[in-house]
């Protein structure tokens, strides 16, 4: 798809007042990066930080009509779990916007509904299966991993996730349930290889560069994983350890077949634009952990990395997923080409 860089965008992206100053400084170092990368591709950029919940009062300065949106913004502020809503808004108010619509950012959140989807389309997953209750007698297969059943970005998952015996299970079960107040998700941990895997498209999609995480330092299977601190704890020993292999060691017919489940789960779950999919290897089968819809798109992240080994520059991932939102715009859709399937043209951005 051959890019237009002269699309004006907004720069939709939130600021809670809650975060700590170094969060709330780092965020706008993150969202300057991002500015300036767009602005050098040729695009005009304006920002717009969210502030406070009433999207549609902030949205109100600027006609759909103008603009394309390029969406960072995971929440309102003060109301968790609604990047959907802010996907709702944007719709009812006729932006053209990136990213997944809000049935897919809902959808995202159930976990349980999200691996019934894929057992129902073949699309391999841990066996799992969901309690409300730590009176367990019918979960045999150890180790096994206990998450909050609707979280993102590791929440909960911590080296206590992992459990060996049934004694560990329940104990594990009854923490979730109590400091998440919600349905604990049990599955077989599969104690292999894991790969962050970028896909991009929307009629047609490509896989990135696959990106391992290699937890060679560790001997313990409960540390073999990638938790909360690993993500978020600069100085843990999971921040420190894991290492990342960009791109992954892999075979051809590995990377045919890892191909093919992290596709398969993009289009499945309906995702568009972007999105990362965890993915673990055993045996000889890639099986899905998770689908982000709503990855982070910042500087420092495994999908911009991953772009930057398949030869694109920050700017022209952004300007990329800029000329997908255009795409549905109703003036500049007119102007676009159309998605082409990069993979028979030899291109991925």
């Amino acid at each position: 798809m051959k890019r237009r860089t002269d699309l004006p965008v907004l720069l939709l992206h939130n600021v809670d007042s809650s975060w700590s100053p170094d969060e709330i400084a780092q965020t706008l170092r993150e969202v300057s990066a991002l500015e300036s990368a767009i602005r050098q591709e040729g695009h005009p950029v304006v920002n717009v930080p969210v502030h406070n919940s009433n999207l549609k009062t902030i949205l109100s300065l600027y006609d759909p009509d103008d603009y394309v949106v390029l969406n960072w913004c995971e929440d309102l502020p003060g109301l968790a779990h609604s990047d959907a809503l802010v996907a709702h808004t944007l719709e009812s108010l006729r932006f053209s916007y990136t990213g997944s619509p809000p049935s897919v950012l809902a959808l995202s959140w159930d976990k349980p509904r999200v691996k019934r989807l894929l057992k129902k389309h073949r699309v391999p997953t841990p066996r799992w299966k969901v309690y409300t209750t730590s009176r367990i007698r019918d979960w045999k297969e150890f180790p096994a991993i206990v998450k909050p059943a609707g979280e993102h970005c590791s929440i909960g998952v911590d080296k206590g996730a992992v459990v060996l015996g049934e004694d560990e299970l329940r104990a594990r079960v009854a923490y979730v349930l109590e400091a998440f107040h919600q349905a604990a998700l049990v599955e077989d941990f599969i104690d292999g290889r894991e790969f962050h895997i970028s896909v991009l498209g929307d009629r047609n999609v490509t896989m990135l560069p696959p990106a391992e995480m290699d937890f060679a330092a560790f001997n313990d299977v409960r540390d073999r994983l990638c938790t909360f601190d690993s993500k978020f704890t600069p100085g843990s020993d999971h921040y420190k350890e894991i290492r990342l292999q960009l791109p992954a060691e892999l075979t051809d017919s590995e990377y045919i077949s890892l191909e093919k489940t992290a596709s398969s789960a993009y289009s499945v779950l309906g995702c568009r634009d972007y999105a990362r999919i965890d993915i673990r290897l055993r045996n000889g089968v890639f099986y899905v952990l998770d689908v982000n819809p709503n990855a982070d798109i910042s500087y420092e992240t495994s999908i911009v990395c991953a772009a930057e080994v398949a030869g694109y520059s920050y700017g022209a991932m952004l300007s990329y997923l800029i000329n997908l939102a255009a795409r549905r715009h109703p003036r500049f859709g007119n102007l676009c080409a159309p998605e082409t399937d990069r993979r028979a043209h030899g291109e991925t951005v």
